[in-house]
């Protein structure tokens, strides 16, 4: 029994540290530096309740918190870069970085116009969602294609999204325990972006954060494994959570 304890104790350590943190922008390739022009939180542990008022851009940010606000074009590749802890690697050869390859599940991008987005605070803003990016027919995950991507989650911003300042969050829902409720991991960051252009459109459908989840959608208290144990999809469709994707 003793043996049993002590084996159980020895896996804690890395069971709690696989998880993972924004903390990098980039625009078109161009990487604009560790922890500007982003709400980067002191741990990287997940929110774990939909009803959690961090569910919006993540709480209990680094300290200063960047103010920079980054400019970026409609149209413009924009991404956001995960690693396991800040900085990237926490040691060499880190298998959980950018994060544990368990850790399967899709990923998002929300935005939220604001005044000034180097100062605005994320709470009570109307969001909406300009991609997401989830299982595929292959059983490969959005998170999948993160990890490939050494960290990076990319996307198109929209041609049409009106110029002005938001607040772009980036989200990773990891499902690897989530059959159990509760169990289903959020990872969210927030980058500070200037928008110019000539688009129009704030969003067609928005939503709040928290509010916009609940926690027994079938996206998010699910199972995502098949009948021989492997995470890719338990055959039906995945149902990604949250709006429509804003179409031009």
């Amino acid at each position: 029994m003793k043996f049993f304890a002590a084996a159980v104790l020895s896996l804690l350590p890395a069971l709690s540290v696989a998880h993972t943190i924004a903390q990098r922008v980039r625009v078109n390739g161009q990487d604009f530096g560790q922890l500007n022009g982003i709400k980067a939180p002191n741990s990287n542990n997940p929110i774990q309740n939909v009803n959690d008022a961090a569910m919006a851009c993540n709480s209990n940010y680094r300290q200063p918190t960047s103010t920079q606000v980054i400019n970026v074009k409609a149209g413009d590749k924009v991404g956001v870069l995960w690693g396991h802890v800040i900085g990237g690697a926490q040691f060499a050869n880190d298998p959980d970085h950018p994060i544990a390859k368990s850790h399967k599940g899709p990923t998002m991008f929300y935005m939220a116009k604001v005044d000034n987005a180097g100062t605005a605070s994320p709470n009570g803003l109307k969001w909406f969602k300009v991609h997401e990016d989830g299982l595929d027919g292959s059983g490969q995950w959005g998170v999948d294609r993160m990890i490939n991507n050494g960290g990076w989650q990319d996307f198109t911003l929209p041609s049409c999204v009106a110029p002005g300042n938001y607040l772009l969050r980036a989200e990773i829902i990891a499902l690897h325990s989530a059959s159990k409720p509760g169990e289903a991991q959020f990872y969210i960051g927030c980058a500070q972006i200037n928008v110019s252009g000539s688009g129009t459109k704030t969003g067609d459908q928005t939503v709040s954060f928290p509010g916009a989840y609940s926690a027994s959608h079938p996206g998010i208290q699910v199972s995502i494994y098949d009948k021989q144990g492997k995470p890719l999809g338990n055959g039906t469709p995945y149902q990604i959570p949250g709006p429509q994707v804003m179409k031009c």
